[in-house]
């Protein structure tokens, strides 16, 4: 079942003047609903302003962008109630901490929902638990965290919301592996318990091998390919030609193959390549 979609959806900037930019042009694709989702494109493919408009920060110049088969727009005075359905994380949120606690913060959201200060309290904790931040730091300010935890706490604040789709551009973005590895890991873990959509931007191919299920690829403001992870990053050649990354483990494997080992086809992530090589070793 398909959770979100863009209908022939086109976003134009500063429209009618000389600095006119179209940032998506005619774009229609679903998201299947509980999936991990994946977007991938050169800079300037369009990626952000995708994820802008899904809840609502950015209405397209034209299009439709549908959640659940209805039109996210259709009511525009509603608008505030698709955001807290659809949440979204932008790039580097650490930056958009503003209350004087952690706790303050993560209990923002829920509190313009209108909630009792019991739900709210256990919904912080809930996000707090599911990022991995340790609540021993929640009455402390956002400037005393190192960035992997303020980055946490951002995710957190989305999270108390329990939306229904979640949305991160670059979530993962400036950190070290193990902050990297963090943070995907709590998103896969939000979603195996609540059966939400997430949908992650991000430059890292592997990121997304790793962590993602489906994969869509934007470039020039158009939809360039749709599928499974093994799907797109076996076309490595196209996503090379149209200025992306593969995984480096899939060129390896590229490589081998282009000198007569028989190795599989659609190899993408590090666990795939032991398993294969181990095979071919036996």
């Amino acid at each position: 079942m398909t959770k979100i979609e863009l209908e022939n959806v086109s976003y134009v900037y500063s429209k009618g003047t000389p600095y006119e930019v179209k940032a998506l042009d005619g774009l229609s694709v679903g998201i299947e609903a509980g999936s991990i989702t994946g977007i991938i494109g050169h800079t300037g493919s369009g990626k952000s302003t995708f994820v802008q408009l899904l809840n609502g920060l950015e209405r397209p110049s034209e299009g439709r962008v549908l959640l659940d088969g209805k039109d996210i727009w259709e009511d525009p005075k509603a608008i505030g109630k698709i955001r807290f359905r659809v949440g979204l994380v932008m790039q580097y949120p650490e930056y958009q901490l503003f209350e004087e606690t952690i706790r303050a913060d993560i209990a923002f959201g829920p509190k313009n929902m209108g909630l009792d200060e019991k739900e709210i309290e256990e919904r912080v904790l809930m996000a707090a638990d599911f990022v991995g931040l340790e609540r021993e730091l929640l009455d402390k300010s956002p400037f005393d965290l190192s960035g992997g935890q303020k980055r946490r706490a951002a995710i957190a604040g989305i999270i108390a919301m329990k939306p229904e789709v979640l949305v991160l551009d670059e979530p993962a973005a400036g950190l070290d592996p193990l902050g990297r590895d963090a943070i995907f890991g709590s998103l896969v873990k939000y979603r195996n318990e609540t059966g939400a959509t997430v949908i992650i931007v991000s430059h890292s191919m592997e990121d997304m091998a790793r962590f993602c299920e489906d994969v869509i690829v934007l470039s020039h403001a158009k939809l360039a390919m749709k599928g499974k992870c093994s799907e797109i990053f076996s076309r490595a050649d196209f996503l090379t030609e149209i200025g992306l990354d593969v995984p480096e483990i899939t060129l390896c494997m590229k490589l081998l193959a282009s000198r007569g080992v028989p190795v599989s086809e659609g190899i993408y992530t590090v666990e795939d390549a032991v398993k294969e090589l181990a095979r071919l070793l036996s």
